[in-house]
């Protein structure tokens, strides 16, 4: 089986060492979406691991038509792709009294609606294959709707996301599509592995700090050509943290 995976915002953050381990596993193209962050460094390391290798500009902001077309075009040139790491998702920390309606754009725009169209994107193909692996990023808590203070428009965002994703999980698994949401802990530096990490001290209860590796292993475990049978699960890799961060939260 020849496997081609679509990343997006994959050129930076903790996308930009999951699309290079997607690659060590044996996908033979790994295909990135980025906004402003050049995406160089990736596809370098991606090729370096062995697969081919593009990227494509698409800002989820953009109004749905423009992200639709440009996905469709990805899908066209690099496609058709079994899989889907869904990494775009921007955080707002703030309090309500201080949130902005751009804020509540950019936060349900870039988390829930960039999860929909990227869906619509890669579903029909997957469809017509009989697989597909579909990964989403949660929040802490979102799950349960679980409160944090500076956390209501993101925490709102990622509840609804993951509500997607799990009722998209019931209606596509008998396509042999699959759809599972990782749940980062706060991982403070994307771009260190899990050997670096393991020396930096964090306020968890394992008490070090979490790696694009540790993700990377949850991402890696959810689109196994073997993993049919895991589907609508959340994973966390959290270090053990029950909590969101409120560290950046602004004075009230």
């Amino acid at each position: 089986m020849t496997r081609r995976a679509l990343v997006t915002g994959g050129a930076g953050g903790l996308a930009a060492g999951i699309a290079p381990a997607l690659a060590a596993d044996g996908f033979a193209h790994v295909a990135l979406t980025y906004r402003a962050t050049p995406p160089d460094a990736t596809l370098a390391a991606v090729r370096a691991a062995g697969a081919g290798a593009s990227a494509s500009r698409v800002d989820f902001l953009d109004d749905p038509a423009t992200v639709t077309a440009a996905l469709d075009a990805l899908q066209r040139e690099d496609g058709p792709f079994d899989t889907l790491v869904h990494a775009v998702g921007p955080l707002v920390v703030k309090r309500f009294a201080r949130l902005t309606q751009a804020d509540y754009r950019e936060i349900f725009d870039g988390n829930v609606r960039s999860a929909v169209l990227a869906a619509q994107a890669v579903l029909p193909a997957m469809r017509a294959a009989g697989f597909g692996r579909i990964v989403f990023f949660g929040m802490l808590g979102a799950a349960q709707t679980q409160p944090f203070r500076g956390f209501s428009f993101y925490g709102a965002a990622k509840s609804a996301l993951t509500a997607f994703a799990r009722t998209l999980a019931v209606e596509e698994a008998a396509a042999g599509v699959t759809v599972n949401v990782v749940v980062p802990g706060d991982i403070r530096e994307k771009t260190i592995g899990r050997a670096e990490a393991r020396e930096r001290p964090a306020r968890n209860p394992a008490g070090r700090a979490g790696s694009y590796e540790d993700v990377a292993d949850a991402v890696r475990f959810f689109v196994g050509v073997e993993r049919d049978f895991v589907t609508g699960a959340l994973l966390e890799v959290t270090g053990g943290s029950t909590h969101a961060d409120e560290r950046n939260e602004p004075p009230s």
